[in-house]
């Protein structure tokens, strides 16, 4: 069976590295982007380079028409879809749970949640043995916050991805006979973009000593983690999470 990836936010960060190692593994691979068509082409060209197969498609996944969009141009240039990364994701700038408006949070909740529950009821719909699918894997990008909670800094963020945990657990179970896996991969701190949308472009090198390993992780080992669980390696791996965080 052709091997086809979609992976959302797959411009820049953790979703560019994704989309290298899995071209490298012999996906054919679609990657969403929002703002940044010069990055997500440039990641298209890195992989055609290498005679592997990519495209961009832009999207908002906090819009379901977006999300349905999305899924159909994969179905119609690629065909059945084997393989999804919900890896689209936000932050606002740091602040305290009594400085954020509810503007705010929702936004955080409608891509970081909402964007992932659609996501996933489209690839659960064309994977799934119940719709006639051959099965395949989800990897859902969580991060460590979900579990220390990012006090004074991203509380709303770090219970967006608490969210994400669960909808693992549950789906995972939901779908088990059905021939989808589904998991998660929680990142600490790692060098990407993603920090300068909270107003603090240095906080790696500025909270890594809080690490056990002293050092900020990288997106090629996150990217790793993502790739084993959609592998078949990992065929009897659902419901899981894989911490990728330098022990903290």
């Amino acid at each position: 069976m052709k091997k086809i990836i979609l992976i959302t936010g797959g411009s820049r960060g953790i979703g560019a590295a994704i989309a290298h190692l899995a071209a490298e593994a012999g996906y054919a691979v679609c990657i969403s982007y929002l703002h940044h068509r010069a990055a997500a082409e440039a990641v298209v060209a890195a992989i055609t380079q290498k005679n592997g197969i990519a495209m961009a498609v832009q999207a908002d996944v906090a819009i379901e028409e977006d999300v349905i969009r999305l899924f159909k141009h994969v179905d119609a240039s690629f065909g059945p879809l084997t393989a999804l990364v919900n890896n689209a994701g936000i932050l606002e700038r740091q602040a305290r749970v009594d400085e954020m408006d509810s503007t705010r949070i929702q936004r955080i909740f409608a891509t970081n949640v909402v964007g992932s529950f659609i996501c996933s009821r489209e690839a659960v719909r064309r994977m799934s043995t119940r719709h006639a699918g051959k099965g395949g894997a989800i990897v859902n990008m969580s991060s460590r916050a979900s579990h220390l909670g990012a006090p004074g800094e991203y509380v709303d963020y770090a219970a967006s991805k608490a969210a994400i945990d669960t909808l693992t657990i549950g789906l995972a179970k939901e779908v088990a006979a059905e021939g989808i896996r589904v998991n998660a991969v929680s990142p600490g701190i790692i060098y990407t973009d993603i920090h300068a949308s909270g107003g603090d472009p240095q906080r790696v090198d500025r909270v890594k000593a809080s690490v056990p390993m002293k050092r900020g992780g990288y997106p090629e080992e996150v990217a790793k983690a993502v790739l084993w669980l959609l592998s078949d390696d990992a065929s009897y791996t659902t419901g899981a999470s894989i911490d990728v965080a330098g022990g903290r």
